[in-house]
């Protein structure tokens, strides 16, 4: 459904996104995910038409619609946007504003449509209403169904939960991707959060000034990042210094461990290895431990920073009836499946 191919963007002499591809397939949510800066929404507005392109080709529902010498505008690409603010009209009421876009539709046909859509989202009792007078959530369930009451083949959504209260936020972001499954639409997120790319996306970019680290699955981001960019902006984690021995396993303070080499590493070689919080778990009975230098209330569980005795960090998630105090030494045991290992230069 969406093919992106090599393509460069550029602002004036500045070149903003390089040699960036990626595709998504029909019915497919793809996200992507980075910190501020990274051109993230740029892309996002070069697959809307609203830039051009410097290099490469874009395709939508496999018609080419951006190449260097044509870039068919917005309203010839069939895609719907969601965007950052809503942008809902606020002289409109909530009907009026989910068939803005298909004014051209049968008045029966378009009636039809708003009815079905405001119905998928709670809202069937609320189309004589305004803007103003709904809660965020609910106008960002109506520039939803506004965006998809055309039936675009691409939805592209910039940011569209961030005006959103923290704790309506994963509620309504599990709405909206199972309203899109539903629908069937094909779609292209843009968050710098987590959380949303987890819950929401089949694929997730993870990027970098302009280009693409990684694309996969949230469980490969986490478990099996290709970069140690990826690896430090997924999730939380530390990297133990290493020593590669000769049966290829990795030695380190904590332990000796397995997993793949870097290319070009040789016996005796420094490396990094990556630890997340639910690797290292809480076990009274262990003789290994590490005193606790610092620790997070999250609820349900402490985040506890410990130290272990060459000086080296690591984290641990702990269930919360586990209180233990700062300075006191916990015991701990290594869950880890298979080692993520990086040059210790990377």
């Amino acid at each position: 459904m969406l093919k992106i191919d090599a393509i460069s963007v550029a602002y004036g002499d500045r070149c903003v996104v390089d040699h960036f591809s990626l595709q998504l397939k029909q019915g497919e949510i793809g996200c992507l995910l980075g910190p501020s800066g990274c051109s993230k929404t740029t892309v996002l507005r070069t697959v809307a038409g609203f830039l051009p392109l410097q290099s490469g080709s874009l395709s939508i529902n496999g018609r080419e619609v951006s190449n260097p010498q044509r870039c068919y505008p917005p309203e010839q690409r069939d895609v719907g946007m969601v965007f950052q603010d809503f942008a809902l009209f606020p002289h409109l009421t909530v009907a009026q504003n989910v068939a803005f876009g298909i004014g051209r539709w049968k008045p029966s046909e378009k009636d039809q449509r708003v009815k079905v859509l405001l119905k998928l989202i709670g809202l069937e009792e609320m189309g004589n209403r305004f803007p103003h007078e709904l809660s965020g959530g609910q106008q960002q369930r109506v520039a939803l169904i506004r965006a998809l009451a055309p039936k675009p083949k691409l939805l592209l959504m910039d940011e569209p939960f961030s005006n959103i209260d923290v704790e309506f936020r994963e509620k309504l972001t599990v709405e909206v991707a199972q309203l899109l499954r539903q629908e069937g639409v094909t779609a292209l997120l843009v968050t710098h959060d987590q959380n949303e790319a987890f819950l929401m996306a089949d694929a997730i970019g993870v990027m970098r000034a302009g280009q693409l680290e990684q694309w996969d699955s949230g469980y490969n981001l986490y478990h099996k990042p290709k970069t140690r960019f990826v690896a430090d902006f997924v999730g939380q984690g530390v990297f133990l210094n290493g020593t590669v021995l000769e049966d290829g396993r990795v030695a380190t303070e904590l332990a000796v461990m397995e997993g793949v080499l870097p290319e070009n590493t040789s016996v005796g070689d420094a490396v990094r290895v990556l630890v997340r919080p639910d690797d290292i778990v809480h076990d009274d009975c262990s003789p290994r431990k590490a005193v606790i230098k610092n620790r997070v209330f999250r609820g349900a569980s402490y985040l506890y920073t410990l130290e272990l005795p060459n000086g080296e960090s690591l984290l641990s998630m702990v269930h919360s009836h586990h209180d233990h105090a700062v300075g006191e030494a916990l015991g701990i045991t290594l869950e880890i499946a298979h080692s993520v290992i990086f040059p210790a230069d990377a």
